[in-house]
């Protein structure tokens, strides 16, 4: 089941263009049998490999994004739709919890969002790399450690998808009154299925048409909310005081019961606090510019970022003051049913306006459906690639060419979510809001390890320590309002999130469970039965291990080059590790040969490998090494570099990885 011991080998990737190598023996290698060792290596490197002819006209990156480069506007616009949509259902939700106070926590929410601005600019000035919190953690510290930010942000996206169709379908009702909600929302995720399916995927160009529409909309929405606020003040004013003296008049009845909303028998401090926490939820899409950094030109990731923060900071404390301008507080907090906005666009504009306003916000709300779709797929793909998740879930169908297991099993997620919950939108919206808030203080851990551990790597934008720290506890204290005002969004977002890391954690020691069925098949079985079973099982564990991992290593140092080894033994499914070695062709490295012989005796189970290659260690080199050796870049690894040693930035060797802070 192991490869057998490793070899020395050297190649030479500029032959042919000044080299004294010759041309028909490039890679020269060597088994540690012809240096003591009585074990012939199982698998070898090509005896010969010529690598000058090759041309790399641009860096590949793993998910091949690397076509079109979007500019400001586009990339503001896709995340921008996500962040904005919120503001639809986070209304209502902050006002149940705040009361009056609604836009004071809806304002708090946007200093926290500063500070988050400068956490998520420095992490991507430093890994300008896509998969937001799975990725900073994944290069700061181990794959089991990433695998629960992935867990975290699938089960935001399953909460987007949901909560997103469910109040599309809620202002769609507030349209037309025959439209049931329930059965109209899983149609909506449906659709978006069957579209994935055949490959309509997100546009940036209707991204952008839709962004530029809601944002005319919230424009109109809060220019002539003040101007008619104003304009009919006899009306206007009055429910504006009776909202700050009597917050609990006008509460509507539902069986004969008058509906007590959260905020009642509070002080304010408590308001504000529990209104903070739901207000958490109208920045959820804040992390989304993240996900598809490397589809972005160079300098626009912040600001988008910056864009973001502004788009927020002007309507979401603005709408939710309107709101108290036109409507009674406890009616705004007790419309369970969502539409609030339609509503008081009605209320405020009259009834051409309540429906531009569903409309908008139906198209709007949609579009965040379709964007967690597209970025589940990503991630869930980025994470089957690593082999976090199982193998299948990136076979493509052989007619339209999509992940259509991905697809099918991500609508049939979220509408058994929303069956379970039974529409509830206040549990949907927790678990949205506990999953968010969970990839927030990933991302802020991220951030510090970062720091801590990366803290060579260049970087434009770099956030003050007690930023972070402040940020961090800001949301910790977010997540805590919610889980304490509904307690049973932990059940349900338990069981989603338990049932993810299960099947994660399996991939982790599929191996070692394969092994224990060999060995009691071994026991048990008999005969011709025994011997096909336990070849199938030592065939798989062989699959499963075979895949041979890169290390690029600058120096023969034997703790440098261990440590290596023990983080790829501890987080990779392998037993193949190649150590490739960039350097000069005059350079010696008679001592690295010795050292690698040394390590290979000391893990019998690892084949250990030394490639020497006479190049420079370049974007180009790793692009035609991972070529040449069919080697995904996410098999790559790298020790963290330093300014002075490498002139280039993480990202662009298009996936490589860093696991040691040498």
């Amino acid at each position: 089941m192991y490869p057998g011991s490793g070899s020395v080998s050297t190649l030479n990737i500029n032959a042919g263009s000044g080299s004294s190598y010759p041309m028909d023996n490039v890679l020269t290698h060597r088994n540690h049998s012809d240096i003591g060792e009585s074990e012939d290596v199982l698998v070898g490197t090509e005896a010969k490999m010529d690598l000058s002819g090759s041309q790399v006209d641009k860096i590949e990156v793993l998910d091949g994004s690397d076509e079109h480069k979007m500019g400001q506007l586009f990339a503001t616009a896709i995340c921008g739709n996500d962040i904005t949509s919120s503001i639809f259902y986070t209304s209502s939700l902050c006002t149940a919890a705040a009361g009056k106070y609604a836009p004071v926590s809806l304002s708090i929410v946007i200093i926290v969002l500063y500070l988050f601005r400068k956490v998520y600019g420095e992490v991507g000035s430093a890994l300008p790399l896509n998969g937001g919190a799975y990725n900073v953690l994944l290069n700061t510290t181990t794959k089991q450690v990433a695998a629960v930010a992935a867990a975290l942000t699938m089960i935001s996206y399953m909460a987007t998808a949901v909560v997103s169709a469910e109040s599309a379908m809620s202002y769609l009702q507030v349209l037309w009154e025959g439209c049931n909600v329930k059965a109209a929302t899983i149609i909506l995720l449906g659709i978006f299925a069957v579209l994935n399916l055949i490959g309509i995927s997100e546009s940036a160009v209707v991204a952008f048409v839709i962004f530029a529409i809601h944002i005319v909309t919230l424009t109109i929405f809060v220019v002539g909310g003040f101007i008619l606020f104003f304009m009919k003040h006899e009306t206007t004013f009055p429910i504006l005081r009776e909202n700050w003296y009597n917050p609990d008049g006008d509460c509507p009845t539902v069986n004969n019961q008058t509906v007590v909303p959260f905020y009642q028998d509070k002080n304010f401090a408590k308001e504000i606090y529990f209104g903070f926490g739901a207000a958490m939820l109208g920045v959820t899409g804040f992390e989304t510019s993240s996900n598809f950094i490397e589809q972005q030109e160079p300098g626009v990731f912040p600001k988008t970022l910056r864009n973001m923060w502004i788009i927020v900071s002007i309507f979401n404390p603005l709408i939710g003051f309107l709101n108290l301008c036109f409507e009674r507080v406890c009616v705004i907090a007790s419309d369970t049913s969502g539409g609030i906005l339609a509503k008081v666009a009605g209320v405020a504009f009259g009834e051409w306006f309540k429906m531009w306003v569903g409309i908008d916000a139906v198209l709007v709300l949609a579009g965040s459906v379709l964007t967690s779709y597209v970025g589940v797929i990503g991630l869930v793909r980025r994470m089957a690639l690593d082999r976090v998740l199982p193998q299948f879930l990136i076979q493509t169908n052989p007619f339209r060419k999509t992940t259509h297991w991905i697809i099918i099993l991500f609508f049939g997620i979220c509408s058994s979510l929303f069956l379970i919950v039974d529409g509830n939108t206040d549990v949907l919206s927790g678990v949205y809001t506990v999953a968010f808030l969970g990839v927030m203080s990933l991302f802020a851990i991220g951030n510090m390890l970062l720091k801590y551990k990366r803290s060579s790597l260049r970087r434009e934008i770099k956030s003050p320590w007690i930023g972070v720290l402040i940020a961090l506890c800001s949301v910790i204290m977010g997540l805590a309002a919610n889980i304490i005002r509904e307690a049973q969004i932990v059940y349900y977002f338990g069981i989603y999130f338990l049932v993810t890391i299960f099947i994660i954690m399996l991939m982790f020691i599929r191996a070692r469970i394969l092994k224990m069925f060999l060995f009691f098949t071994q026991i048990i079985l008999s005969g011709a039965g025994r011997d096909r079973v336990s070849a199938w099982l030592g065939d798989s564990i062989k699959k499963i291990n075979s895949q041979p991992i890169i290390f690029f290593a600058s120096k023969d140092d034997p703790a440098y080059l261990n440590k290596a080894i023990l983080y790829i033994r501890d987080n990779e499914s392998t037993n193949w590790v190649k150590v490739v070695h960039c350097c000069d062709i005059e350079e010696s490295s008679d001592s690295f040969s010795s050292t690698m012989e040394f390590l290979d005796k000391c893990y019998p189970k690892i084949r250990l490998d030394l490639i020497r290659v006479n190049a420079s260690f370049t974007p180009e080199t790793v692009q035609k090494i991972s070529q040449s050796m069919q080697i995904p870049k996410n098999f790559m690894f790298i020790s963290c570099p330093k300014d002075q040693t490498v002139p280039h930035s993480i990202g662009d060797f298009g996936g490589v990885r860093m696991i040691t802070s040498f």
